[in-house]
């Protein structure tokens, strides 16, 4: 596990140095989009007073959005140098940044009304780091993430041959998640309410002229029956 945690903070280095937003690809016009779309997914049940984690918050493009709901953020993640980034970025009142290992956390048993976070589960031993995402929800708390596909075929090639992986900036023990494997899971740890929803089929290198279109067509195929299967995230909330 240490080793594990030891890749992913060498590529917060390598995240930082060469660009987190391009590498992610928040940055295109498409990738905002995409974006905005996840903020208000990880943000529309939060508010004023509530107490938040944001597991991996990386560079911060979220932990700003977050932050607008009032609620009071924690927002950690394991590379410094991200976490710099990210201060830089927002530095509201009510987020704190720290430096946190996901498998085992600082904090006492149910002290968080939600914990969120965006493309962050894969990068982790899954079953750890739910149970300790468990353990420090409130009762009645609630999980809420976006996460890559892997019944998507651009996702489960990138997560799966080496050579793409490193050209596209992954991590080298970061993965994907099959919905009905993850609700199984999510079931087993206690969490119960668990919705899984895969959602977005919009590429973020979509050329300027066509995002709209190609938005509004993904947005009509999320509701069509097996073909939505195939859509590049899933969107996963549960309740503790």
């Amino acid at each position: 596990m240490q080793e594990r945690i030891a890749k992913e903070i060498q590529h917060g280095r390598f995240l930082a140095k060469h660009g987190a937003g391009e590498i992610w690809n928040w940055e295109s016009p498409a990738g905002k989009l995409r974006w905005a779309r996840r903020v208000n997914m990880l943000s529309k049940h939060l508010g004023p007073s509530m107490s938040v984690l944001e597991l991996g918050c990386g560079a911060g493009y979220f932990t700003r959005e977050l932050a607008r709901t009032g609620a009071d953020i924690i927002a950690i993640d394991v590379s410094p140098e991200l976490l710099e980034i990210a201060r830089t970025n927002c530095s509201a009142p009510n987020v704190r940044y720290e430096i946190q290992n996901a498998y085992e956390l600082i904090y006492p048993e149910a002290v968080f009304d939600s914990v969120v976070g965006s493309s962050v589960l894969h990068h982790l031993e899954i079953e750890m780091a739910l149970r300790e995402v468990y353990r420090v929800l409130k009762s009645c708390g609630t999980i809420c993430f976006t996460e890559p596909n892997m019944l998507n075929p651009q996702i489960a090639i990138q997560k799966n041959v080496p050579w793409v992986k490193r050209k596209l900036g992954d991590s080298p023990d970061e993965t994907a998640f099959f919905r009905w494997p993850l609700r199984r899971l999510l079931e087993q740890l206690g969490y119960h309410e668990v919705q899984i929803d895969p959602f977005d089929f919009l590429h973020p290198k979509t050329p300027v002229p066509l995002v709209d279109r190609l938005n509004s067509l993904g947005r009509v195929l999320e509701n069509v029956p097996i073909i939505s299967e195939f859509a590049g995230s899933l969107y996963i909330r549960a309740i503790k």
